[in-house]
């Protein structure tokens, strides 16, 4: 199977090149080779790789920077997947997308499911939502998993931010009334390569009996606040010479109004997950299982 990675320098387009490494035939690209801003460029690169399947996590994924840049995002996000469907589509091939928890509004108080009615509060969320339906629009083989709160050890995100903060602050304030599911950008590269494995003998049967969308983030839930504590409380079992190279002395609770962005987030943006762990006989693992294994190896 030759596979088209693109966002290769993206935290999780850099786990996933690693993972379907032992799948198929993976070129990857990043933004010098395939600019999701220009759709020519795309569908250049497209043609002359002539994949089995593409895998797009690449995306402007800065959420409050896109409030002012809005066409920017709107082309990588919104535009560029609906390119890439077309040229799939074109070539027989099939199509893995990853979009957001942050095309829901934060109104409800249970998980939201696939069938929710999305309503994106930011430009962030609503670019992904157009990226969405212009996949589904199109009528090419796709699967869409949405996400949530994603981190890891490579690339700009919360953990890492964290970390940087308690070597530069005797204190950090922390929001702690949006409520998701931290997800390690590694467990969203290993169930993309369990499925795509799953779809080897058969492509285009399989996307077509299996296609759609679905949401894939860790179970569990959380705040940042609560995120942020269970990242510190690693360095109680940390020798003193660690504990001595940070800063931080005090986690300080804020709300979402001590704490204006640019971007308005959801209050709750919990994703459920039952669909997918259905369809694919997955098991979700806990955030915070994930996120001491991160911390163990980091």
């Amino acid at each position: 199977m030759k596979i088209l990675l693109t966002g290769v320098s993206g935290q999780v387009g850099w786990e996933i090149q690693r993972t379907l490494m032992t799948v198929g035939d993976v070129i990857s690209v990043g933004r010098s080779q395939m600019d999701l801003a220009q759709p020519d460029t795309i569908r250049e690169t497209i043609r002359d790789v002539k994949p089995d399947l593409i895998v797009n996590p690449a995306a402007y994924t800065a959420v409050d920077q896109a409030e002012s840049e809005p066409d920017l995002a709107m082309a990588i996000n919104g535009i560029a997947p609906g390119v890439i469907a077309e040229e799939a589509k074109r070539l027989g091939a099939a199509m893995i997308h990853y979009s957001t928890d942050y095309v829901f509004d934060g109104t409800k108080n249970t998980p939201y499911q696939e069938n929710d009615q999305p309503n994106p509060q930011n430009i962030y969320g609503k670019t992904k939502l157009v990226g969405e339906e212009a996949i589904a629009s199109v009528g090419v083989n796709y699967l869409i998993f949405r996400t949530s709160w994603v981190y890891g050890l490579h690339g700009k995100n919360f953990l890492l931010t964290m970390q940087r903060l308690a070597k530069e602050r005797e204190e950090i304030r922390v929001v702690d009334d949006q409520i998701g599911a931290p997800t390690w950008s590694r467990m969203i590269a290993e169930i993309t390569a369990q499925i795509v494995s799953q779809s080897q003998e058969n492509t285009t049967d399989f996307f077509a009996s299996n296609g759609g969308l679905y949401h894939l983030s860790a179970s569990g839930k959380t705040s940042w606040y609560g995120f942020a504590k269970a990242i510190f409380a690693k360095d109680i079992f940390e020798p003193d010479l660690q504990q001595n190279q940070r800063k931080l002395q005090r986690l300080i609770p804020i709300t979402s109004q001590e704490y204006p962005t640019p971007a308005s987030r959801p209050a709750f943006s919990l994703l459920d997950n039952q669909k997918l762990s259905h369809t694919f006989s997955l098991v979700m693992p806990d955030w915070e299982k994930m996120l001491k294994l991160v911390l163990a190896i980091s």
